[in-house]
């Protein structure tokens, strides 16, 4: 049996980081990790010569634009990315017989509900950035059959930049800490959602829509507070903030938790409690 080539773009990013460790264990696969210096999937023609010259089977899209206070002045870019490029990368992965797996966001909801939002509700994006992920999700669903979407949220690891890694710096700086408390969602490892991925590939791509965070749920204060627990910072204070004490330029969702019964049925995906895997981060962060 042939094995499978997996094209795996934004692999300097959070995800795309965590899916090249996890592929040092999963040896079933050939892997392409690419990012824009090897592969700028903008650009339509150099993705459907990249996609054919190397055979891809399967397309893991981790790339996307997601500075969503930037995306409200930098629409062009963040369309570009975040809605065009997906059908870019379905077009040319459907003219080989392949698959898409696309990560998305909860950010396609505007946050006004109050159970956990599945995957079958309607779609409301209140930025840019969450209108753009929309947009590049109907892309993917549009222009190649075999396709997964999977929205998530909040997410951390211990590469790149994210919040995890800057309440840790904040803690260690400053003496006290003003953080929203009526936001409320649930954070998600990057590992366990690259791990999720590897689950789907292995079990074979069932096409659809999805929703994959950790379990549980906090706010962004309540996370910060755990955040700080786990790293043992009890220099600093921290406050509780309403979400109009902290301006920012794009509107988040009020609530953002999501479903994730389709993922599990599905795949027969674990999902760890979203402090166990915090903690788990939070160790190799200050053992790195």
């Amino acid at each position: 049996m042939n094995m499978k080539n997996v094209l795996i773009t934004g692999a300097n990013g959070q995800l795309g980081n965590e899916m090249r460790l996890l592929a040092e264990k999963n040896t079933g696969y050939h892997y392409y990790f690419t990012d824009v210096a090897e592969l700028d999937i903008c650009d339509e023609k150099a993705v459907a010569a990249y996609i054919e010259e190397h055979l891809i089977d399967i397309v893991v899209n981790c790339a996307a634009y997601t500075a969503v206070d930037k995306a409200e002045d930098n629409v062009e870019l963040c369309d570009r990315l975040n809605h065009l490029a997906p059908g870019y990368l379905a077009k040319a992965i459907q003219s080989r017989g392949g698959a898409l797996i696309q990560v998305s966001t909860d950010y396609v909801f505007d946050g006004s509900a109050h159970v956990p939002y599945g995957e079958g509700q309607p779609t409301c994006p209140d930025s840019v950035y969450g209108s753009t992920k929309l947009a590049g999700e109907q892309e993917a669903l549009k222009y190649c059959s075999s396709t997964v979407i999977i929205r998530t949220a909040w997410l951390y690891s211990a590469f790149g930049n994210n919040f995890v890694k800057t309440m840790l710096r904040l803690g260690k700086e400053r003496e006290s800490l003003g953080v929203v408390f009526d936001q409320v969602g649930t954070p998600t490892y990057a590992r366990d959602l690259a791990a999720a991925i590897f689950t789907i590939l292995d079990k074979g791509i069932v096409p659809g829509v999805y929703h994959f965070s950790n379990e549980g749920v906090c706010s962004w204060y309540d996370f910060t507070k755990m955040i700080f627990r786990l790293a043992g910072i009890t220099s600093c204070q921290v406050k509780p903030l309403h979400t109009c004490e902290y301006p920012a330029k794009a509107n988040r969702p009020h609530y953002s938790v999501l479903d994730k019964t389709l993922i599990k049925e599905t795949y027969g995906v674990e999902i760890p409690y979203w402090v166990d895997s915090l903690q788990e981060c939070v160790q190799k962060l200050l053992t790195d």
